[in-house]
């Protein structure tokens, strides 16, 4: 458990990250420099399935990481704004933010990292509070790793307005994905059903039985080795994209969770999934009006782009 002074990280170590060194892996997973992470490690602050290793010795995929790593501000201090959350259109009803990555939208049980919810309070942002408190004002949400819009509601009105949007989809989302070789056909519907996968439950998958979730796709830009993706949802199950993606053998470039080849993602610099919200549209919950909100690559995937562009 943390102590004030410490900050815990947790989670599996994926799929395509099987076999490295452990420092190799702490530095793919967090950003860490390679000193940093075989500091962590020889310091005796980073656990592999319970026990201390070597930084040089192998992980496998689905062996379990803890961190325990210093926390460099102050136990008093209040929560200091997410570095790169900027808000793109606020009024009472509503603020829509970009999302940079490595944020969560809300605090959950295993992450005790930067939150959208967290960030906006520490900016003197009130959201609504409908839902659970550790949600309040969330409507709908994107991975850490995902970059992108998300719409939060300030008032309860909006909160009930937008949610009910959500279940009807009346939201439209769209989606720029960065996708391992050329999808055949180019432009496609994947209709499958998606559930926690059978024996690694942080993981989803397509799972006979699961929750109906559709996904559109059109290829936008082909390179040598990877599409450029438009996507669009249906639905909004955890993970759709990348499952779905995954499971016709086209994961997005980075996505080392669901199989990604991280030979690639080096190459192109990546230490995430390349995958983006560029746009949200939904009826503004009190004037009735559609409004449009677009954003473009971080500079991260802009660079991948401009290194995959190169090559083709």
């Amino acid at each position: 458990m943390s102590s004030p002074t410490t900050s815990h990280r947790s989670l599996p170590v994926p799929d395509g990250l099987d076999g490295l060194r452990l420092d190799a892996a702490l530095v793919r997973l967090f950003g860490f420099s390679r000193g940093r992470a075989a500091s962590l490690v020889d310091g005796g602050t980073v656990l592999v399935d319970g026990a201390r290793i070597g930084k040089g010795d192998r992980v496998h995929a689905g062996a379990w990481l803890e961190l325990e790593l210093p926390d460099e501000r102050p136990a008093t201090a209040p929560p200091a704004p997410v570095v790169g959350l900027s808000i793109g259109f606020e009024d009472d009803d509503v603020v829509v933010v970009d999302k940079p990555a490595g944020v969560a939208a809300h605090p959950s049980p295993g992450w005790d990292g930067p939150t959208v919810t967290g960030g906006l309070a520490a900016m003197g942002v009130r959201v609504a509070s409908g839902g659970a408190p550790e949600r309040a004002g969330v409507v709908h949400r994107l991975d850490v790793g995902t970059t992108g819009l998300m719409v939060l509601a300030k008032s309860e009105r909006a909160y009930s307005v937008l949610k009910q949007a959500f279940r009807q989809r009346a939201v439209d989302k769209r989606y720029r994905a960065l996708a391992q070789g050329h999808p055949d056909p180019t432009d496609g519907t994947i209709d499958a059903p998606i559930d926690r996968h059978p024996t690694h439950d942080w993981r989803f998958a397509v799972v006979s039985g699961g929750r109906p979730s559709v996904t559109h796709y059109r290829t936008i830009e082909a390179f040598r080795a990877a599409s450029l993706l438009d996507v669009g949802l249906e639905t909004g199950r955890t993970h759709q994209i990348r499952v779905h993606l995954a499971a016709v053998r086209h994961p997005l470039v980075g996505d080392l969770t669901y199989g990604a080849d991280p030979t690639l993602a080096g190459h192109l610099g990546l230490a995430r999934q390349w995958l983006h919200a560029a746009s949200l549209s939904f009826d503004h919950p009190r004037t009735g009006e559609r409004v449009l909100f677009q954003s473009p690559d971080p500079a991260d995937l802009a660079a991948a782009l401009g290194i995959a562009r190169g090559e083709s």
